[in-house]
C-alpha cells in the first residue's frame, strides 16, 4: 500500500493534468470500486469540472465544481493512469497496465474527460475504490473523523504529537507512529528511517521514551517524509510516481532493507527483526531499547 509521500506525489501529478477539465462520462465494471447511485452521478458527476486535487492521509480527493467530491483510495493494486492526444501518465501498481492500451482486463473505472483525454482506475484485485459524496461531507465521515494529523502541517507542533503519541503509553515507539490516528500516513518505511534518524529503538514502549527524544522523532519524520516526496516516493518495489516513473527514495534511506549492512553511523550489522508485526529494520548499536 502507498505511504504519504507515494500518494502526495500521485496527488501533485495529476493536478497538473486534470485540474480545470470537464468529465463528459464514466463507466466501471466493478460496483465495489465504484459504490455509487447513478442519481448522484448523473447530477454531481457527469459534466462536472475538476477544481482541486488535495490528499488527506492515504486517500485522493478530487474536488468538483458541483461540491461533490471523489474520494480514491488505490489500496495495494490500484492505478490511476491519464491518456491524454499527446501525454500519457501512470501512478501506481507497476505492471504493464501503465503502459499498455487501455481499458484492459484490469480497469475498473473510466473517466472520459470532455477533450476526449481518459482517466483510468484499473485494480487488480479491487481493493481499491473511488466513492462520490458531498464535499461538505468529507470531515464527518468515519476515515476522516479519526485519522490523525498531517505530519508535514505547519500546525502540527511536537507538543500535539507529544499528547497524541503519549495515549499510547503501553505499546511500543513503532506501533504508535504506525497508528493512523495518532498521526496520518506514516507507514512501514519511513517508521524505520524516523526512528533510526531519531536513535529510537522501534520495540521501546512509549512510556520509556522523553519527550526530548520525541521531539526529536517528529523532526525527523518531517525530514524523512520530505525527502521522500523530493524523490518521488519510496516504489517499495510495488508504486511508481505520475510519470509512471519508480521514486528514488530507498537510494537515500539508511536503514530500511539494509539489513546484513554496516550501519553508516557506527558501522554495526543492520538487523531486521520483527516489531509491531512488521519487518522492522535497526542498528542494535545506534538503537538501544530504553527499560
Amino acid at each position: 500500500m502507498p505511504e504519504l509521500p507515494e500518494v502526495e506525489t500521485v496527488k501533485r501529478g495529476l493536478a497538473n493534468l486534470t485540474v480545470g477539465k470537464t468529465i463528459a462520462e464514466v463507466s466501471h465494471d466493478w460496483d465495489k470500486s465504484f459504490p455509487n447511485t447513478k442519481t448522484d452521478v448523473k447530477h454531481f458527476l457527469l459534466q462536472a469540472k475538476v477544481t482541486e486535487i488535495k490528499r488527506r492521509a492515504k486517500v485522493l480527493i478530487i474536488e468538483l465544481d458541483t461540491k461533490y467530491s471523489l474520494l480514491i483510495h488505490l489500496k495495494m493494486t490500484g492505478q490511476l493512469v491519464y491518456v491524454g492526444e499527446v501525454k500519457r501518465f501512470g501512478a501506481g501498481h507497476p505492471n504493464d497496465s501503465l503502459i499498455n492500451q487501455l481499458p484492459d482486463k484490469s480497469t475498473r473505472v473510466v473517466f472520459r474527460f470532455s477533450d476526449n483525454s481518459h482517466l483510468f482506475f484499473n485494480d487488480q484485485r479491487k481493493f481499491g475504490w473511488i466513492r462520490l459524496i458531498p464535499t461538505a461531507e468529507i470531515p464527518n465521515i468515519d476515515f476522516m473523523r479519526k485519522v490523525g494529523p498531517e505530519p508535514l502541517s505547519a500546525k502540527f507542533t511536537s507538543k500535539e504529537f507529544i499528547q497524541r503519541v503519549r495515549r499510547r503509553a503501553n505499546t511500543t515507539i513503532k506501533a504508535a507512529i504506525l497508528d493512523q490516528t495518532v498521526l496520518a500516513g506514516v507507514g512501514n518505511i519511513y517508521a524505520d528511517e524516523s526512528l533510526f534518524a531519531a536513535k529510537i529503538h522501534p520495540a521501546t514502549r512509549v512510556k520509556n521514551v522523553s519527550d526530548r527524544k520525541l521531539n526529536t522523532l517528529l523532526k525527523e519524520i518531517k525530514a524523512v517524509l520530505q525527502l521522500s516526496i523530493d524523490k518521488g516516493g519510496s516504489s517499495d518495489k510495488n508504486y511508481v510516481n505520475a510519470e509512471g516513473k519508480k521514486g528514488s527514495y530507498l537510494g537515500f534511506a539508511k536503514v530500511f532493507r539494509r539489513e546484513g549492512q554496516a550501519c553508516i553511523n557506527c558501522s554495526t550489522t543492520i538487523e531486521k527483526i520483527r516489531v509491531a508485526t512488521r519487518g522492522t529494520h535497526v542498528c542494535p548499536k545506534c538503537q538501544k531499547i530504553v527499560q
